[in-house]
């Protein structure tokens, strides 16, 4: 069984920082991910690392902006944003599977419930 808890998410100004944070629970699969979903659209890839953070993925949009991480020791994923713009409002999920092109299925992927961001111009 596992679960993933994001924290809150919330609101702020283009150019600003906010961080994400992801606790897992149970097992933890090689495939730690960001996902979102902006209104209207479909969900897409923001960053995912894997053996622990060795190797990592970003979208071209988040590039030089964002990163992942991954704190093993307490078991939760982050996600650090920077000079954030107000198209990278939408609804954040974290997820975990074997592999993390499992994730663009949905099959065998665990996900937390999502968090809203909203950046303001």
């Amino acid at each position: 069984q596992v679960s993933l808890e994001e924290s809150v998410g919330g609101s702020v100004q283009a150019g600003g920082s906010l961080r994400l944070s992801c606790v897992v629970r149970g097992y933890t699969y090689n495939c730690m991910a960001w996902l979102r979903q902006a209104p209207g659209k479909a969900r897409e890839p923001v960053a995912s690392l894997t053996n622990g953070g060795e190797r990592t993925f970003y979208a071209d949009s988040v590039k030089g902006r964002f990163t992942i991480s991954q704190d093993n020791g307490d078991k939760t994923l982050y996600l650090q944003m920077n000079d954030v713009k107000p198209e990278d409002t939408a609804m954040y999920y974290c997820a975990t599977a074997p592999i993390c092109k499992a994730i663009a299925t949905g099959r065998n992927t665990s996900w937390g419930q999502g968090t809203q961001v909203t950046v303001s111009s």
